[in-house]
């Protein structure tokens, strides 16, 4: 485990260093779609972490944003997102992130976020604390829905806007402050940090989420997701701080 992990943190290392180096500067734009961009950088990014991870483990699997790798069939697939946050980035908004997942037989034993701009690396391992930067954190104590801070993602279809935005309406009235960030992966990480007290959103990729989700959990706080009722490929996840009432229903 602490050679998946040491790589792990390698990798998203050396594609934070290219994230940084280009931030602020003219992009290539491999697809524009109405509410979401595809940069080369994305790919770049994913090339490299993909080329550091089979290099250490030429026979583990890649599935990430960009494209599937590796072996396929290896009980060990390494889930990547390699700019989680593109649009920010895209606009020169220094609130992104890089996201690597391992996922041993189903299940994930080991997840790395890392934000380049704020040298904020938060890291777990299966049967470990969630750590930031070295350092042991925790979910927020928060219990009363007024007291706290949310995120509230959703995507710019019609199908997510119908469902995410009556839970917007409904939170951003009631709890002290709702936020729209740009970003799954740094959501949960500050979930598990106790920055904030709740992350919802109803469509979102297992590569967005996947580091995060442990960390969470391994922070003391709870995370729910199941498939997204309109499309089989897409999850909804509810991360708190598990003390906290929503009172979405």
């Amino acid at each position: 485990m602490v050679s998946f992990l040491k790589i792990a943190i390698e990798a998203a290392r050396a594609a934070g260093v290219l994230l940084r180096d280009n931030f602020g500067k003219a992009k290539d734009v491999n697809e524009f779609h109405a509410h979401d961009i595809k940069l080369d950088l994305d790919v770049r990014s994913q090339q490299l972490i993909t080329g550091i991870l089979l290099e250490a483990f030429p026979d583990h699997a890649i599935y990430g944003e960009e494209g599937i790798a590796g072996n396929q069939e290896s009980p060990y697939q390494w889930i990547v997102d390699p700019i989680d946050g593109t649009v920010n980035y895209f606009y020169g908004i220094p609130h992104f992130c890089i996201s690597i997942a391992l996922r041993h037989e189903g299940k994930m034993i080991l997840g790395v976020i890392l934000d380049p701009m704020r040298n904020e690396l938060w890291q777990v391992s299966e049967g470990g604390p969630a750590l930031l930067n070295g350092q042991p954190i925790e979910v927020s104590k928060r219990a009363q829905l007024s007291d706290a801070v949310l995120s509230v993602g959703f995507a710019k279809s019609k199908a997510s806007i119908n469902t995410g935005l009556p839970v917007f309406e409904k939170m951003v009235v009631r709890a002290r402050k709702c936020r729209l960030m740009g970003s799954a992966a740094l959501d949960l990480a500050y979930v598990a940090s106790g920055r904030l007290d709740a992350y919802i959103e109803s469509s979102v990729n297992l590569w967005d989420i996947a580091a995060g989700q442990m960390l969470v959990e391994a922070a003391g706080g709870i995370c729910t997701t199941a498939p997204h009722a309109d499309h089989p490929d897409k999850l909804s996840i509810n991360a708190n701080n598990g003390v906290i009432n929503l009172e979405i229903d």
